[in-house]
């Protein structure tokens, strides 16, 4: 194509986007559209396939481009096109194209000029583009013709303005040379949507087609009628030329031609031409480039420096190297045994915030779940009270016993000692399934290599379930041996005297010994469930549970007490989850048929999950809040007791469960206190010192080193991704660099008083005409800018005073022609046209920066009585 400086900037774009998509990531550069905007037949369509650098739009005189043309250039290695409308087609040929877009066209709007906002979507593949968007969009007019609406002007207006509203669109505007500037209606719509004039570049077209004698080189200097980022002059086709099939590179050749050749542009042939209109737009394209790459640089350095710490170990990876397998190996399972004791002992690494996991959940199975389970065990009162009744019964025999024998203390105590081997062995249970876990846990980092992670769980489980036959049977013997000898001189023990004199009353409500002296046992947040939505709803507060109440608060500060609840006589009972809660609830309610809160009979109290529910229920416990199903058989055991015992017996019974009651939770603290020590000594650090001491030697002994650390094909894959993802980073960063460093920014213009684009007043802009020079002597040689002028084009009323003739007052709307053709000193107005103060016709400004040195008396050609020579 014909782009030379887009084809300079492809190869930049083309590394970056490579760069980026080897890393799997898209390129987010945004091009600017480039919107082409402008009268009827000014050239729009001309312009824009002169910066493509193809021949595929409509052109002719009148309305030709009826719908918006959105043209995306997209980089391929072959050329061709293709419309959205039709996809499964490629144009090859873009004569084709031409004639795709005109009977798509007629399609929708007709052949007689109407008009449709519905844009034609036109895609270009070629080797020569950027990934850029070019818009032609219908030519400006007021008057309706053919099939054309009444409000075209507003419909034309509102699409233009969809199109050219967006920031990021560089808007052309383009004006015919051979028409008035100042009531350029597209000049004035990009000043709406581009106040600052950052994205407008104004294009004048038709040079080669003004009035002999005339120029617009004023108006390419910037000096008449400014804008920010000036004017490009450009000569396109002629319909002549389209016709006679002149290609776009003699066109070109013929623009540098005409330039070179006209007295008034040759001193600005560079700055002029389709060629420069390219490096223009091109060098805005370089700008939004630039501007990307901070914000493209920083992100990639971000993902390089989280990648390096994991790419360190792969830099010199050498697969073959049977040193480094040895090497790897005793990482693996050194890290397994960091991972492993890190999880068991706690660590503030890589900690867990979700939920416990661990050694915190063997914590809990140690103090809240084993301890709950010797609660729940402990109060089984109907059929304590009776083995009681039944052992004191079998011991006298046929005789009526006089004195509490103390062998149904000792045939008690030992039943209720055995009941605690299958909470024991619950506990050692519990911690098992917990070591499996943590185990499959710290083996997750081995899953680089299979067969080691299945050899290590393999090794390490076996070990733990070798170890928890030993564990189980340790736990066992302690039972024995408690069982073994009942010790009543311990100095816990109450006594057979404090025994008897036991109030009843006072064991009503028993907590686990020495538990009393803790004034709080639990505080925790939980949800009252079940006040109705009239009364607020559930609400969520803070509970303290202490030996003596419940209490909640409005939030864990404490201040602001809600209710207190005293424990006395108080159960608790399960709850069935709710059909569309997610959470698990218990209910506590009075034993004696009593309001709990408020109207509520119960009050029922939820949690998160089934775990909290049962560490709650197990402080409640500690506190003497019983479940409801042993207090109903409390009661009736209590009184089918009452009804079957005679007072004395009902004594002796009472006063063995007393003693039973004082030497069961000596037993239990003890327990309590050595289960845990023993899981963990037997079980627990055992394992540690295996994986640290042996579990090496017995990974050498299943298999041979080569097999055990043979890569998961994954790894293999994720190391050689990873390294590739790292080496592209580097090279993108690389060819940021480069685009930075090959590249220039081009500084934004200064601003200029453009306030002649404002709309139009009583004192508009001068239209652009200049006073024909005809009144020079015949003899004197042709001005310097262009031949001597021919006659105006705009025909002057005879008799009536020549809208040309004033002299140039900045302040009076102005005669001054636009484009002259002569260098007199009134062709250059001051560039602020409203500036009240009166400048001498013989003095303007800029005049001897400018002016050849051969006319230095031409301010006097000019005369007020020029109209008679006009008539």
């Amino acid at each position: 194509m014909g782009n030379r400086g887009m084809e300079e900037l492809i190869p930049l774009v083309n590394k970056l986007q490579d760069a980026f998509s080897s890393i799997g990531q898209s390129c987010h550069l945004d091009l600017p559209q480039i919107a082409v905007v402008g009268g009827q037949s000014a050239g729009k369509s001309s312009v824009l396939e002169n910066f493509v650098g193809r021949d595929f739009l409509p052109r002719g005189s009148g309305i030709v481009t009826r719908r918006p043309l959105i043209l995306q250039l997209i980089f391929s290695k072959t050329e061709y096109a293709e419309f959205l409308h039709c996809k499964s087609k490629k144009f090859t040929d873009f004569d084709e194209v031409r004639q795709e877009i005109e009977a798509e066209t007629d399609r929708v709007t007709g052949t007689n000029k109407g008009i449709s906002p519905v844009p034609i979507n036109l895609r270009v593949y070629s080797p020569h583009v950027l990934n850029l968007t070019l818009i032609d969009l219908p030519g400006i007019t007021k008057v309706p013709v053919g099939d054309q609406p009444q409000d075209i002007e507003y419909q034309i207006r509102d699409m233009i303005l969809q199109f050219i509203s967006r920031e990021s669109s560089l808007i052309l505007a383009v004006t015919p040379a051979n028409m008035d500037l100042a009531n350029s209606d597209a000049l004035k719509m990009a000043k709406e949507v581009d106040p600052q004039g950052l994205r407008t570049i104004g294009v004048i077209t038709k040079l080669d087609l003004m009035d002999e004698g005339t120029d617009a080189r004023d108006v390419l200097e910037n000096k008449l009628l400014p804008l920010r980022r000036g004017y490009i002059g450009v000569v396109n086709r002629s319909q002549k030329d389209i016709d006679g099939k002149k290609d776009i590179r003699a066109a070109l050749a013929a623009e540098r031609k005409f330039f070179l050749s006209h007295p008034a542009y040759r001193h600005m042939a560079d700055r002029m031409g389709t060629p420069h209109l390219q490096k223009v737009l091109n060098q805005q394209l370089t700008n939004h480039i630039r501007e990307t790459l901070p914000s493209l640089r920083s992100k990639l350095q971000s993902q390089l420096l989280s990648l390096e710490k994991e790419v360190e170990e792969y830099k010199n990876f050498r697969p073959d190297d049977p040193t480094r397998k040895t090497k790897a190996l005793l990482q693996m399972v050194q890290q397994f045994g960091v991972d492993f004791e890190k999880r068991i002992e706690g660590s503030g690494d890589q900690v867990d915030t979700l939920e416990l996991s661990g050694g915190a959940r063997i914590n809990r199975i140690f103090h809240e779940r084993f301890p709950f389970e010797l609660v729940k065990m402990e109060f089984d009162e109907k059929d304590l009270r009776r083995e009681i009744s039944y052992a004191i019964k079998n011991i006298h025999g046929v005789r009526t016993g006089l004195f509490t024998p103390d062998l149904a203390f000792e045939a008690i105590v030992k039943n209720q000692i055995i009941k605690l081997k299958e909470p024991s062995l619950k506990c050692v249970d519990l911690v098992v399934s917990e070591l499996a876990a943590v185990i499959k846990k710290c083996a997750q980092k081995l899953g680089s290599y299979p067969r080691l992670r299945e050899e290590t769980e393999r090794i390490v489980t076996t070990h733990i379930r070798e170890r928890e036959g030993k564990t189980k049977d340790q736990i066992l013997l302690l039972i024995d041996i408690e069982l073994s000898y009942i010790n009543t001189n311990h100095e816990d023990f109450i006594g057979f005297a404090n025994a008897q004199q036991r109030n009843t009353q006072t064991n009503k409500k028993r907590a686990i010994p020495n538990q009393g002296e803790i004034l709080v046992i639990r505080r925790g947040w939980l949800t009252i469930n079940n006040i109705s939505i009239m009364k607020g709803g559930s609400k969520e507060y803070w509970f303290v549970l202490t030996a003596e109440s419940l209490s909640w608060y409005k939030d864990e500060e404490e201040k602001e007490k809600k209710y207190m609840l005293p424990l006395d006589n108080l159960k608790i009972r399960d709850v069935e989850k709710g059909f569309m809660s997610n959470k698990h609830v218990f209910a506590i309610f009075n034993t004696e048929q009593r309001n709990v809160y408020k109207d509520l009979r119960q009050i029922e109290l939820a949690c998160d999950s089934q775990e909290d529910v049962d560490s709650w229920k197990a402080s409640f416990l500690r506190a003497g809040v019983y479940p409801e199903k042993d207090q109903t058989e409390n009661e009736d055991g209590a009184q089918e007791n009452t009804f079957s015992m005679d007072p004395q017996l009902e004594r002796q019974v009472e006063t063995i469960r007393n003693l039973v009651d004082s030497y069961v939770g000596i037993i239990n603290k003890s327990i309590r206190d050595l289960m845990p020590k023993t899981i963990m000594h037997l079980m627990i650090n055992n394992t540690k010192d295996f994986i640290h001491s042996e579990l090496l030697a017995y990974l050498y002994s299943s298999a041979d080193q080569s097999s055990l650390m043979e890569e998961s094909a994954e790894q293999a894959q994720r190391r050689d991704e990873m390294l590739r993802m790292y080496h592209a980073l580097k090279e993108a960063l690389s060819i940021i660099g480069d685009i930075s460093t090959s590249t220039v920014t081009t500084p934004v213009p200064p601003p200029v008083d453009d306030t002649w684009l404002q709309p139009s007043g009583p004192h508009s802009p001068p239209p652009q005409r200049r006073a024909p020079s005809i009144i020079l002597p015949p003899g004197r040689p042709p001005a310097v800018r262009g031949p001597t002028p021919g006659p105006p084009l705009i025909p002057i009323p005879a008799g009536g005073p020549s809208p040309f003739s004033a002299p140039p007052i900045p302040s009076r709307p102005g005669p001054q022609n636009v484009f002259a053709a002569a260098p007199d000193p009134f062709s250059a107005p001051p560039q602020i046209p409203s500036r009240p103060a009166r400048v001498p016709p013989g003095i303007p400004p800029g005049v001897p920066s400018r002016r050849p040195p051969a006319a230095p008396n031409r301010p006097t050609i000019i005369r007020p009585a020029e109209p008679s020579l006009l008539d």
